[in-house]
This record gives structure tokens, C-alpha cells and sequence, in this order.
């Protein structure tokens, strides 16, 4: 019996033991085996992990959570480069070209995989470029969605190829007289010269010229390798035995020993070459045969001719008349004709001139990034933008419009420059994509509230230096007659806000005064207009010094035009308003930068203004008289005289917008451009009406909506206007009589001869307006 015991307690213990492993084996075999893709890192991922430029390189990406990629079904592609000074080279594709080759596999769900083979060099095709970085992004086939949104890099080891060793810094001194930039002295050997100090008074370890002149190579031997002069600031180089008929193309290469090493164009370049952009401008506008992109350039390449081409002024003796009575266009190139450029601009002067402005202002014309812009993006200085046309063509169209009265202005950008101009690219924070800390010429952050891309330091000598050197050579070169600033309000270095950037502030006023002053001293005619939009105080004190203000009259002329009484009153255009100097506004109903008083009568109109375009029409024609003949130089902003009625937003506030020349095919819009030509002649003809010695008499504040606005003008010779407007929807009687003892009396636009209008309180038609003379201009 015991043994029977034994052997059931036996038995009974080893079953125990068997159901015990077995549970114990069913839990372990329920636990999931972990994927690879779990083993794989969130991220960017890569074998091996000291990658050879001669072998295979496999790129893995796995898109965690937060990815834009997280989840994503499409198709994946790399974006990648080499990186060679700052800049991707051997790009296979554009952003969105989905080339097989970068395309990559579908390992499992988030995850996909590349393969750089049958090596990294060959994969990229990049010849004998030492290959030590390559830039990754990972895309979505479409571009919208980036894997990681900064881009991502990985360290290469080139074992084949070196990249280049500089030699020990050779200081001496550079020749007398030598500036910044291109120094062609005649003869046949250019000297170049770059500032490199920083605010802490330190510099780059080394700085080479590449160039046509060399081959583009960089060398020890005497032909590449720049001087240092540390008492001026500067890099430079001699280059002798030079072509002076040939263009030659060239870069600095700087950096320092750690390998921070960047190329540079010249920032005083005349014309530049860009890689990026210049493909895209048509061969009309710029033969590509002057725009050859060199073979071992990187990045936008400076150019230089020692003869330079010359152009044959016809008009070198043009000046501006009377500066208090400039009848401005602001013209955009881009948007003005269907070729966006200067010939078509060119074919528009006849239409221009027999509008009767007297003035052209050009939206900014000065090298900016991108070929499709307003151009207050600006990125070279000293070169004109190729894609309005070549510098011969800039100086023909001003030469032919001087041929013909017309003034021509640029509107300059001095207040900030982009990442793309060589000062900010020498000292740059590339981790925050900022000017750096220590950059001479720059604010890392704009003191003031309406800065952007990068904020000059316009109390710094080097920029004030650097501005009044470009204002002369502009004049010089290109024979202008004045500039309009923008942004003035931002030429400051005082912390300010929204509520306090208008204050009155000396250090500002001082700057502009000696851009002014550096102005004068180049071209005594020259006019200065700025974009200021400061307290009176500021902008009194500089109009008595000799600049113009912008003064903007949109809000008041759009609600006008629309029919609307509210904040309609029109006092603030004129300087007799608030005894600002006679002469010292350039005000404007629309600018680039206004919606247009047409589109917001057509959207927003009283009555039918929305719907009848004769009556719309009308009421711009009325916004016009009451605007062109308040004393002082007033602005157009291209196509207002048509009643163009497309909205600033239209395409994106900067965004292209359409053409309508058909316009002057529309009775009613052609019109109103017989409105304008009326009137711009009258200013032209007889300047004496609008002078400080006339007499100016207006009611046309908000509390003269009811009863028609009235405007009475007489001059010292006895000429004599009275305007009267009805903005309402309702027929209006004037409150105003017409004057009596004039020696005739004649309705101004239709050019007839009325009587019986002495004394008499006109009644007139809803947004009409009707204008006597006691003269007719002649036809």
C-alpha cells in the first residue's frame, strides 16, 4: 500500500509539473516576436555608421507620431545632395520631380529605405568632389509633407578625395585707393576687396578668389590666395593680365579652419548670375547667351568687365521742374504689360505720356530673390533685376522717358536685405536662420515692429557708407532723378512698438537727413520721397529740410468712391490741413500697397454702385477731381485712371496680377481716363493754379457730404476753378455758389462755354461732379 501511495503522489507531482511547463510555454509562445521595424529608431536612420563616399550607403527613415509622414500611404522619395560650402550640389531632381532613383521602399508600415549604390560618389555622379556631408529630407510624392521638418545630415568619409587645405594668412596692405568691391583702374589688372570685421573685431581664417581668371581653382601659389589688411578690414587680391573686353565671373571662398567655409558673391556686383533663377527669364527680356552660369560656380556668382559697356545718353541735361508739382505712376514691370518687362513697359510710353504724368516710379528695380516678385525682397544693390531686362535697356527707357518730360523715380529698399546678400551670408546663424549676433551691418531682430527678412543697423557707419555709395552710383549710373524710401520708420534703433514706432525720434531723422544730404551732393535736382508715416513733428522736420512724405488718402477716397459718408473727409492730403511745408506730401488715393478704391466700390458699394458700371465709373471720376487738384505732388497707382477694380489680394497680396488694357475699349471706363488726361494736363499747362501763391479754398470734410464738396482755386494771374462733387446716391444742390465776376464761364471737362452760372447753386447728378473755369486748356 505505501508503495501504491508513493506512486500516485508520484504520478500526481509529474502531471502537476507537466500542466505547470506547459502554461508556462503557451504564455511565452502568446508574446509577439518584436518586428523590424520596432528595432528601428523614430527618425533618420543609416548604414554603416561611419559611411565610406566609396561604398553603399543605406538611408532608413521611420516616421514616429508627431512626423507629417505618421501613417502615410503614398509614395516616399529623397530629397538629397552633397554639401559643399553651405550648398547642396548633385541634387538629382527638383523638389517635386519624382525621379525613380529617389524613390524609396516600403519596408513596412512607416518605415521606408534607400539604397546609395554601387557607391555613394557614383549614386551621386559627383566626379572628383570631395564628399564629407550629404543633405536628407524625406518627402511625401507630392512635397507637402516632410518626414522631418529641418533638413537632416550625415557625415561622409572621403578616403579618395581631400577637400582644399588654406594656406597661412599673408597680411599687406592694399594698393591706395582701393574700396570695397570691383576696383578696375583701367589697364588690364582689377583689384578686389571685401570687409570682413566683425562686431567683436574678429575674422574669417582664410579668403580665396575663384574666377574665369584662374580657372576656379583654389591654390596657394599667389593666384588665388587674398592679402589681409587688417587696418582696413579687408581681403584682397590683384589680378593682372586681364582681357578688358572679356565678362569674367567670379566668388570669394572664405571660412574658417573648422570648416565653416561659404562662396560670396561681390555686394557691389553690377550684374550677378543665378543658377536658380536666371533659367526661367525669357530670352526677350535676357539673352541666356549673357547669362552663362560658369561650370564650378556655387551659389550666385558676381560678374566684371574692365570696358565697360557703354550706353549713348541722348538726354543728359534733364531735370525735374518743379518738384512741388510731380504728377507721379507708380508702375510695377512685372504687372504693367504682358511681357513684364522694360520693353513692354517702353511701348507704353506714348500712353503715358498723353495720360500727362510727369513722373514715373518704379516699384523696386534693385537685384531681389526669385525672378516673381514686388522686389522688396533685395538682394544686390548695384545690380539691376535681369528680370525686367538688361542695363542697357534700363537706361534706354529712362533716357526715352526724360526725351519726354518724364522724371524717373526708384523706389529703393534700404530698411533690410535677404539671407541671399553677401553681409548677411559673411556672419550668419544658420541653427535660428538669422544674421548672427556679430554681424557688423545687421540686427539680429528688428528693433522696430515691421521688419522683414533682416534688419539693416542704420546707426552702424558701415551701412550708412554702404547706402550712400549705392545712392550715388544709381544717380550716376542710371542717371535717375530721385528715389521714393521704403519703410523709413524702420531706419531706427530705438526698441519701439505698434503704439510708439511713430514717436519722434532724432537718430532717425539724422540718418535720413545724410542719405539726403548724399543725395544732393550727387545730383542737387535729385528728389527724396519716403514712406515715413510718422508724427507730424518728424515728418515737418524733415520736409523743412527738403523730403517728401508719402500721405495716404485711400480709406477716405474708398469710402468715398463707395458712397459712404464715414471717416470720407479728404483733409489729411492736403499740407495746408496741418501747416505742414507747401509741398511736402506726395499724396495718393492707391498705392502698390492700397486695395483699389475701384474693387471696393464694386463689392461694397452704396446703391447700385455695385452693379452699374457707368455709375461706378463716375464716382472714381469724382474721387479724381477732388484728388488731382489739391496742391501738391500727387500719386497714381497704375491702372487707377481705368477704374481697375481687381483686388490687391487677388493671386496673393504680391501675387501676379491680371491684365485689362481692354479697359479703354469700355466707354465709361475711358471716361474716366479722359477724367485724369483733363486734369494732369490742366497741372502741366498751368502749374500756377496749384502753387503756394494761389489761392486754395476747399469744404470737404464729412459735414459737406450733404449739399455737394466744393474746391475753389485761383492763382496769382487770375486764373480761376471751382469743383463741385456729389458723392451721395441722391441727386444733391450745392451749398456753395458758384463765384460771380469772373470774366467767363466755362464747364472745364466738356469744354463749353455756360452763362447764367454766377451766383447760382448747382444741382448735381448722384457720385458727378461738375467743374467751372473761367479759361479752357488748350486741345
Amino acid at each position: 500500500m505505501k508503495n501504491i501511495y508513493y506512486e500516485i503522489i508520484l504520478s500526481l507531482s509529474l502531471l502537476l509539473s507537466v500542466i505547470s511547463c506547459s502554461e508556462e510555454t503557451s504564455e511565452l509562445q502568446e508574446e509577439p516576436e518584436k518586428s523590424q521595424s520596432e528595432e528601428i529608431q523614430e527618425g533618420l536612420n543609416y548604414s554603416p555608421e561611419t559611411p565610406d563616399a566609396d561604398n553603399t550607403l543605406t538611408v532608413i527613415f521611420k516616421a514616429g507620431k508627431s512626423s507629417a509622414l505618421y501613417n502615410y500611404i503614398g509614395d516616399v522619395y529623397i530629397h538629397t545632395g552633397v554639401v559643399e560650402e553651405g550648398v547642396w550640389l548633385y541634387v538629382p531632381g527638383e523638389w517635386t520631380e519624382n525621379l525613380e532613383k529617389c524613390k524609396m521602399t516600403a519596408k513596412s508600415e512607416n518605415v521606408w529605405e534607400i539604397t546609395f549604390s554601387p557607391s555613394i560618389r557614383e549614386w551621386f555622379n559627383s566626379g572628383e568632389t570631395a564628399i564629407n556631408k550629404l543633405g536628407i529630407v524625406i518627402r511625401s510624392s507630392d512635397g507637402s509633407k516632410k518626414g522631418i521638418e529641418e533638413d537632416s545630415f550625415i557625415e561622409v568619409t572621403d578616403n579618395k578625395y581631400t577637400a582644399f587645405q588654406p594656406a597661412p594668412i599673408i597680411e599687406q596692405t592694399m594698393p591706395a585707393g582701393t574700396v570695397e568691391g570691383i576696383n578696375i583702374s583701367g589697364g588690364s589688372s582689377v583689384t578686389f576687396a571685401f570687409y570682413d570685421k566683425d562686431k567683436n573685431g574678429n575674422h574669417k581664417d582664410f579668403a580665396y578668389i575663384l574666377g574665369d581668371f584662374n580657372n576656379w581653382t583654389l591654390a596657394n601659389d599667389g593666384t588665388s590666395q587674398m592679402y589681409r589688411d587688417n587696418s582696413a578690414g579687408c581681403w584682397w587680391i590683384t589680378v593682372e593680365n586681364l582681357d578688358p573686353a572679356k565678362e569674367y565671373r567670379f566668388q570669394y571662398y572664405t571660412g574658417t579652419k573648422d570648416g565653416d567655409v561659404i562662396r560670396l558673391a561681390d555686394a557691389y556686383s553690377e550684374k550677378i548670375l543665378d543658377p536658380d533663377n536666371d533659367k526661367y527669364i525669357p530670352e526677350s527680356t535676357y539673352p541666356s547667351s549673357e547669362m552663362v552660369y560658369p561650370e564650378k560656380g556655387i551659389g550666385i556668382v558676381s560678374t566684371f568687365k574692365i570696358n565697360k559697356d557703354e550706353y549713348s545718353w541722348q538726354n543728359n541735361d534733364f531735370k525735374i521742374k518743379d518738384m512741388d508739382n510731380l504728377l507721379i505712376y507708380e508702375l510695377h514691370l512685372r504687372d504693367f504689360t504682358s511681357t513684364s518687362d522694360l520693353n513692354g513697359a517702353m511701348s507704353k510710353l506714348d500712353y503715358l505720356e498723353g495720360l500727362g504724368i510727369n513722373a514715373i516710379e518704379l516699384m523696386p528695380v534693385q537685384e531681389f530673390d526669385g525672378n516673381d516678385s514686388w522686389g522688396y525682397n533685395p538682394c544686390f544693390f548695384f545690380a539691376m533685376d535681369k528680370a525686367y531686362g538688361t542695363k542697357e535697356m534700363y537706361k534706354r527707357f529712362i533716357d526715352e522717358c526724360h526725351n519726354r518730360g518724364i522724371a524717373v523715380l526708384f523706389d529703393v529698399v534700404y530698411n533690410h536685405a535677404t539671407g541671399a546678400h553677401p553681409f548677411a551670408k559673411l556672419y550668419w546663424d544658420s541653427k535660428n536662420n538669422k544674421t548672427a549676433a556679430e554681424n557688423p551691418w545687421f540686427n539680429v531682430d528688428a528693433p522696430h515692429p515691421y521688419s522683414v527678412f533682416h534688419d539693416f543697423n542704420h546707426e552702424s557707419e558701415l551701412v550708412k557708407t554702404f547706402v550712400k555709395r549705392n545712392l550715388k552710383f544709381l544717380l550716376d549710373e542710371y542717371k535717375i532723378d530721385g528715389f521714393r524710401f521704403d519703410l523709413t520708420k524702420g531706419f531706427t534703433q530705438r526698441q519701439c512698438n505698434e503704439s510708439n514706432a511713430s514717436d519722434y525720434d532724432e537718430n532717425r531723422i539724422a540718418v535720413l537727413k545724410d542719405y539726403y544730404d548724399a543725395i544732393h551732393e550727387a545730383n542737387e535736382n535729385a528728389v527724396v520721397i519716403l514712406e515715413h508715416f510718422c508724427c507730424d513733428k518728424e515728418e515737418k522736420e524733415l520736409a523743412d529740410y527738403g523730403l517728401k512724405l508719402w500721405r495716404n488718402g485711400n480709406n477716405a477716397y474708398c469710402q468715398s468712391g463707395m458712397g459712404w459718408q464715414d471717416d470720407s473727409g479728404f483733409e489729411g492730403i492736403y499740407t495746408g490741413t496741418n501747416d505742414m511745408k507747401f509741398g511736402g506730401y506726395v499724396s495718393f488715393m492707391e498705392s502698390h500697397d492700397e486695395e483699389r478704391t475701384a474693387f471696393k466700390a464694386k463689392e461694397y458699394g452704396n446703391g447700385d454702385l455695385k452693379t452699374n458700371l457707368a455709375n461706378r465709373m463716375k464716382s472714381m471720376a469724382t474721387n479724381t477731381a477732388f484728388f488731382l487738384t489739391v496742391p501738391g505732388p500727387k500719386m497714381i497707382w497704375q491702372f487707377g485712371e481705368m477704374g481697375y477694380d481687381v483686388s490687391i489680394e487677388e493671386n496673393g497680396r504680391t501675387g501676379r496680377k491680371p491684365l485689362h488694357w481692354e479697359y479703354l475699349n469700355d466707354q465709361y471706363r475711358k471716361k474716366l481716363t479722359e477724367t485724369y488726361t483733363m486734369i494732369l494736363k490742366l497741372r502741366n499747362e498751368l502749374p500756377q493754379l496749384f502753387s503756394s501763391d494761389a489761392t486754395f479754398r476747399w469744404e470737404v470734410s464729412e459735414s459737406y457730404w450733404e449739399g455737394c464738396r466744393n474746391i475753389s482755386i485761383e492763382s496769382i494771374d487770375g486764373k480761376k476753378l471751382f469743383i463741385v462733387g456729389n458723392f451721395t446716391t441722391e441727386e444733391q444742390t450745392s451749398s456753395a455758389q458758384v463765384p460771380s465776376g469772373w470774366s467767363g464761364y466755362y464747364n472745364f471737362i466738356s469744354a463749353e462755354q455756360v452763362s447764367n452760372v454766377a451766383g447760382t447753386q448747382p444741382t448735381v447728378a448722384p457720385h458727378d461732379f461738375v467743374i467751372y473755369s473761367n479759361f479752357l486748356v488748350n486741345n
